[in-house]
């Protein structure tokens, strides 16, 4: 589900190291030098707006994370409870076929 390289999550987290991804817009310096248009889509406002855009969704992923990882820890604690029952309940037979066999030995 999580692939590198996606717009939220980029290959790398350093910005100069980054591809732009969109198209150069009337806000950018039209000059032949890569690094001005490559500063400048960190800039512009469409790269901005695509961030804000991003933040829901960014968000969410976080909610979902979290919702999945109180069902992990109440899935565990379930496990457990459900172990020390049977723990419970394979003692009390223990206990009662001791009392049988001791009740059968002595008669």
């Amino acid at each position: 589900m999580t692939t590198t390289g996606t717009i939220d999550r980029p290959d790398t987290h350093i910005p100069q190291k980054q591809v732009p991804t969109m198209k150069p817009s009337a806000y950018e310096p039209s000059t032949g030098d890569a690094r001005a248009r490559h500063t400048a889509a960190y800039t512009s406002p469409q790269n901005r707006n695509r961030e804000m855009q991003l933040i829901p969704e960014a968000l969410a992923r976080a909610q979902v994370e979290a919702r999945l990882q109180e069902a992990e820890s109440e899935r565990r604690a379930m496990r457990l409870t459900a172990a020390r029952r049977m723990q419970r309940r394979a003692e009390r037979a223990s206990l009662r076929a001791r009392r049988a066999l001791a009740m059968a030995v002595m008669q």
